[in-house]
């Protein structure tokens, strides 16, 4: 009989992601992996392989994450609109900037490792492709909600948004000044997006 592990497993995912997100997959050392990890060379590529193999199930734990995380922010938002462009503007949500400088570990592995890795780029292509369907189906409710006209296509809408939000993840993984990095972040979110309902109404009552 096999015996049980003495570990927690997505604990000791969950600290090796993060190893991986901070120094990127070819600085990360097997060292480090044993450090952040707490377990021993042995134990820790008898559960999970070797350092590509783990590194692969570390990435996709957190485009599944990012999966769930996505989808829930779209379901709790008041309107489609409003979880759209929150979604474009959500690489300047930390208004220190270290989010921003710290970028996404799909967009950081894609970058590194997507020309030359077969898997990398087979993950990158599912995970982008996973959040474009889901910002399809906002786009659907946005416009059965009548703040995007219906001639919008849900799809290319969709790729559309995704490309500035990465856009914007890889201006803030070079060190660009947050409060040009936000600027710059509204104006996509203007130019691909009709302002909510909301701050219209609140802008007439100003003005008025």
């Amino acid at each position: 009989m096999a015996r049980p592990r003495q570990f927690d497993e997505d604990a000791v995912l969950t600290a090796v992601c993060d190893q991986f997100w901070d120094a990127g997959y070819a600085a990360t050392s097997l060292q480090d992996l044993m450090q952040v990890s707490g377990l021993g060379k042995g134990s820790l590529y008898a559960a999970f392989g070797d350092k590509h193999a783990l590194f692969l199930q570390a990435l996709r734990r957190y485009t599944e994450s990012l999966d769930r995380g996505l989808r829930a922010s779209f379901d709790e938002a008041p309107s489609a609109l409003e979880a759209l462009r929150s979604f474009v503007m959500s690489p300047v949500g930390d208004p220190e900037g270290a989010a921003a400088r710290r970028g996404c570990l799909l967009a950081n592995s894609t970058t590194e490792l997507a020309s030359s890795d077969p898997d990398v780029a087979a993950e990158a292509r599912r995970a982008y492709e996973a959040t474009t369907a889901l910002l399809a189906e906002c786009v659907e409710r946005a416009r059965s909600e009548g703040d995007l006209p219906d001639a919008a296509d849900p799809v290319a809408t969709g790729r559309a948004l995704l490309a500035a939000q990465q856009g914007l993840t890889f201006m803030g993984r070079s060190g660009m000044d947050v409060g040009t990095l936000r600027r710059t972040a509204r104006t996509l979110a203007d130019e691909l997006l009709p302002a909510p309902p909301v701050a219209t109404a609140a802008a007439g009552t100003r003005a008025s």
